[in-house]
């Protein structure tokens, strides 16, 4: 008998392309997608069941197919599926967890247990270290948003994990995800024409490709192989680090600095009229970037991402076409601007020096 994979999230875009991907493992049998709506894409041969991870019955989905395998990605910061309210996001990603894991407490059949989450657990601000590991404690706790839901979620899945000594669990933290179908926040955000940005600071940000994503949860969601351990805490990410000002020039869009203060209000004015969601906890990492340490990663997990920082964005960006500008203006017009405060420089320190020698 193959293994049986219950998948959350099946709505959304990447679930979808991770119930397609899942069911090619050999050693999988059957596949159960559920979602609380029906998804707009296939999903393959899995058995789409529709059901509300808020309510209790997931347990009995989880008895009635035998699951053996819960790959949990309904832990989202994107938009409400079908046009529902924010409110029903957070819902999911909190009290939807706290049922999940609830069900699979009392499951005796589930011994595997695989749960998206972010690193904006870490958060953001002026004190961070300048690189993440998973054993960091953040400076100071999320205090809202997507980045808390992820650290609450967390904090229930370590609480079961105790509970259920038994069951394997892996958590995986993953990096800005981005790619040709990516429908997040910040693919909202690098698609706008012309991108605001927080005057004085051009933060460092990470990222990793879909494709990554859906293959690591696929090998945490296996048996281990020798050498790898397919439970704990795994930061993922690709390799390298892009900075925001490098993102605007590749992209052919010109960003408007802005005071925070005149950020916010645009933040919330663009999130009013439904353009993209520009919440706080992004405006955090346009300020202050994130970068995360991903050698347990490929040391204890086992995984080698495919795509570089650099490489993920690029095939990102070939996806969202051409910007305002051609990306070469738009690199010479910032390369100008860069010498000229250089030479600026330079010039201040001579006048400094002569002017000492006199």
């Amino acid at each position: 008998m193959g293994k049986v994979v219950l998948v959350t999230g099946a709505a959304r875009q990447l679930g979808g392309r991770f119930v397609r991907r899942i069911q090619r493992d050999p050693d999988v049998e059957r596949v159960i997608a559920v979602d609380a709506v029906a998804p707009p894409h296939r999903l393959g041969s899995a058995e789409f069941v529709r059901t509300d991870i808020r309510q209790s019955s997931i347990a009995r989905v989880l008895a009635e197919h035998a699951v053996d395998t819960v790959v949990h990605l309904a832990v989202t910061g994107g938009r409400p599926v079908a046009g529902g309210a924010h409110s029903a996001v957070k819902e999911t990603n909190v009290i939807g967890t706290m049922q999940l894991l609830g069900a699979c407490q009392k499951s005796p059949t589930v011994r595997r247990l695989v749960v998206k989450s972010s690193t904006s657990v870490y958060g953001g601000t002026p004190r961070d270290p300048a690189v993440f590991t998973e054993t960091t404690q953040p400076k100071s706790l999320p205090s809202g948003g997507f980045a808390k839901d992820a650290a609450e979620v967390e904090g229930y899945v370590r609480g079961f994990a105790r509970r259920r000594p038994d069951v394997a669990v892996c958590v995986l933290r993953f990096a800005n995800i981005l790619g040709p179908f990516a429908d997040s926040a910040l693919a909202e955000y690098f698609s706008m024409p012309v991108m605001p940005t927080v005057l004085g600071y051009d933060p460092r940000l990470q990222f990793v490709h879909e494709d990554d994503v859906l293959e690591v949860l696929r090998l945490a969601a296996q048996e281990p192989r020798r050498g790898t351990l397919n439970s704990g805490t795994f930061n993922i990410a690709g390799d390298g680090v892009l900075l925001l000002s490098q993102c605007s020039r590749r992209l052919g869009r010109p960003t408007l600095p802005l005071l925070l203060p005149a950020l916010t209000w645009v933040g919330s004015a663009l999130r009013a009229v439904g353009v993209t969601d520009f919440s706080p906890e992004q405006m955090r990492l346009l300020t202050h970037g994130r970068v995360v340490e991903t050698t347990q990663m490929r040391e204890v997990l086992g995984f080698e991402p495919l795509y570089t920082t650099t490489e993920t964005f690029a095939d990102f960006a070939r996806s969202r076409g051409n910007g305002l500008l051609p990306p070469e203006r738009v690199g010479r017009a910032v390369d100008r601007v860069a010498a000229m405060l250089d030479a600026d420089g330079p010039r201040d320190d001579v006048d400094t020096v002569e002017g000492a020698r006199r």
